[in-house]
């Protein structure tokens, strides 16, 4: 039976990942931060929660990660663990170093203190791209990213390549662009709307605040993108793939997508707020997935519309259930 060790288990991408791991018959590890309560919603919501070993341990603790390492004995790694929400990166530039950035090499660091041999996955992201270089972004674009996120996800990058060509570690990197989910966190612009118009629908708020609605960007499905992760460990060498739809959409048009499901107009709730707007604006993303359809034989199943109907299905599920209502 294969291992598998995840950080940032708890995650949307995490839970989901772990899913599918499951599903392969593989034995799946999770690191967990201890704080003051843990948050486990994502696992349950899959039905895998008591089907996962947790390991206390965090990326920006090299020992733990030794600890870990040993105690599961991996095949794979996926590191998945971040400061992923690019407005708080601005806020807390530190914090997102720390974990984004140091917390990739403290992991590399670890695999090779121990001699592990595991497989690693890195998950960068399209964020590094920020001020495009190309209409369409492909594993060879030059990077400028545009807020401490995508400058700490890049330095996770070019770590993982480094211990890849300095130490033989077989490290691959996968350049992901927008994916979504019904388990996607509520600060999330696709999340936050789609739970605004199960909101407005039930009558729970009467608008929804946003940023820039004219950025656009590559969005699809995250149990989809799973599958690539895992796919990038079983090639024969390591290498880094741009894992995406090929389609960009503008946040306007994403949420007239989600308020005409529910048979609204989006013009007569959508309030434009400067609060949301990003000090640094990463203006449109659209990924080209060709290198991940003729390596891997990935490509991505979902539509946009099918994964926004989903997400709102989800909110409207879980708005008619809350407490006192």
């Amino acid at each position: 039976m294969k291992k598998a060790l995840i950080t940032g288990i708890t995650g949307q991408d995490g839970a989901y990942l772990a899913r599918f791991l499951l599903e392969k018959g593989y034995a799946v590890y999770g690191l967990v931060a201890r704080r003051s309560s843990c948050n486990y919603w994502r696992l349950d919501y899959l039905g895998v929660e008591n089907d996962v070993e947790l390991i206390y341990g965090d990326v920006t603790d090299q020992p733990s990660l030794i600890n870990a390492l040993e105690k599961s004995e991996p095949d794979e790694v996926y590191n998945l663990a971040a400061q992923s929400f690019v407005a708080t990166s601005w806020e807390q530039p530190v914090l997102t170093a720390k974990v984004t950035a140091l917390g990739v090499l403290n992991l590399l660091e670890a695999l090779r203190i121990t001699k592990s041999g595991a497989r690693f996955y890195q998950a960068s992201t399209s964020e590094m791209f920020g001020l495009i270089k190309e209409e369409v972004q492909c594993e060879h674009t030059p990077f400028h990213p545009r807020s401490p996120y995508g400058v700490a996800k890049l330095y996770g990058h070019w770590i993982s390549v480094n211990y890849r060509e300095s130490f033989g570690l077989y490290t691959a990197n996968g350049i992901l662009f927008n994916h979504e989910s019904p388990l996607r966190g509520i600060e999330f612009v696709t999340r936050k709307v789609t739970d605004g118009v199960a909101r407005i629908k039930m009558g729970r708020q009467k608008e929804l605040r946003l940023g820039n609605v004219d950025a656009k960007r590559d969005w699809g499905f995250a149990g989809d993108y799973v599958e690539a992760m895992w796919l990038m460990l079983q090639q024969d060498e390591p290498d880094d793939f741009v894992i995406a739809t090929g389609r960009t959409t503008s946040v306007r048009d994403m949420c007239k997508i989600a308020f005409d499901y529910v048979g609204l107009n989006y013009e007569d709730y959508i309030v434009i707020d400067p609060r949301f707007c990003r000090p640094a604006e990463v203006d449109i993303l659209i990924g080209n997935p060709e290198k991940a359809k003729e390596v891997l034989a990935w490509e991505a199943k979902t539509t946009l519309e099918e994964l926004i109907k989903m997400m709102v299905d989800a909110d409207l599920d879980r708005v008619a259930d809350e407490p006192g209502r």
